[in-house]
């Protein structure tokens, strides 16, 4: 058994769940999993590492909490299917609603 290598438990949506850039006002990628102090993105826009991002998205909880985040993009990995990557964030910002709402999603 592999054990959980990670600081903060990760949760992946079993729908998709699009990201948002909110500079760009486009559709990003979508979510691959979240924790309460980062992402994964499944991109299928261009990105650059070491940048900082303000992104939205949705999580599929009762109330529909759009999530808005300020993240640093740590990291890219090509992903197998053409034109996508795989895109590692930290969060930098996020407003003690939207974590409250998102700790509550990732732990049921």
């Amino acid at each position: 058994m592999m054990n959980e290598a990670r600081r903060s438990p990760r949760r992946q949506p079993t729908a998709t769940i699009p990201v948002v850039d909110f500079m760009a006002e486009t559709t990003i990628g979508r979510l691959g999993n979240v924790s309460e102090t980062g992402m994964l993105l499944l991109a299928s826009a261009p990105l650059t590492e070491d940048a900082l991002y303000q992104l939205n998205f949705a999580l599929p909880d009762a109330h529909g909490t759009h999530v808005a985040v300020g993240v640093h993009l740590l990291w890219l990995e090509e992903a197998h299917a053409p034109g996508q990557q795989w895109a590692g964030f930290r969060f930098l910002t996020i407003s003690d609603e939207h974590r409250d709402r998102l700790r509550e999603w990732i732990f049921g």
